[in-house]
């Protein structure tokens, strides 16, 4: 049977699937601490428990895109703040190459956010 989480990524078809399985393994692979979790409808990763960041499809554009949870705390030229206050996102093309060392970069710019205090883990 599978879970939530597993059948997000099945319902989508290629090249959207891919890249969404790719952001998936990236996320996780930044940090041990970092956990997959089904929240609000969505696949959301979680960094020591905390909500850390979440994929999600552009529903006009169908662009994928990952969900920076305390994206307001920092900048970077990718991220999107759009009407959210807390969040910011970044927009993918599916049929083009993810561009790694910026997801990488950003994500640990995230990570740092919680390791430093700026964000309280509990």
């Amino acid at each position: 049977m599978l879970n939530n989480i597993d059948n997000f990524y099945l319902q989508k078809e290629e090249p959207l699937q891919g890249c969404l399985l790719a952001l998936k393994e990236i996320i996780l692979s930044q940090d041990k601490d970092i956990a997959s979790a089904w929240k609000y409808g969505m696949p959301f990763f979680c960094y020591k428990g905390k909500m850390f960041c979440y994929l999600w499809v552009n529903k006009n554009t169908q662009q994928p895109y990952i969900g920076i949870v305390e994206g307001k705390h920092f900048d970077h030229p990718l991220l999107i703040t759009e009407k959210r206050s807390r969040m910011k996102i970044m927009l993918f093309d599916a049929d083009k190459q993810l561009p790694i060392k910026t997801i990488k970069s950003i994500l640990k710019q995230a990570i740092d956010l919680y390791k430093t205090g700026v964000v309280k883990i509990k």
